[in-house]
């Protein structure tokens, strides 16, 4: 899959207090990439601690559920926008669709 606003996770990993989610969001991007997700049950399957929220809105834990990322996909383009990274309070004062 593609993932669209790379940028978003390396923002939120150079700054200083979230050194400890760099390793983490790369090896999910890296793992994103290379992902062939046609459903959210193909996500499940993969990546068994993965949200789904709705069919298109997908929250995942980083660094042990310190850190959570939600992103929107689409199975058809097989892309994933980045929608937020942060820390799993940040996550919870989020109203998310669905949730």
């Amino acid at each position: 899959m593609r993932v669209i606003a790379k940028r978003t996770l390396r923002d939120f990993y150079q700054q200083a207090q979230f050194w400890d989610a760099k390793g983490p969001l790369e090896a999910w991007h890296v793992e994103a990439l290379k992902a062939v997700w046609l459903t959210p049950h193909d996500i499940k399957a993969q990546i068994c601690n993965a949200s789904i929220v709705t069919d298109s809105l997908v929250v995942f834990n980083i660094a042990g559920n310190k850190y959570r990322l939600v992103v929107d996909v689409d199975y058809t383009r097989q892309a994933m926008f980045v929608k937020f990274v942060g820390t799993h309070a940040e996550y919870d004062k989020l109203t998310l669709k669905g949730k």
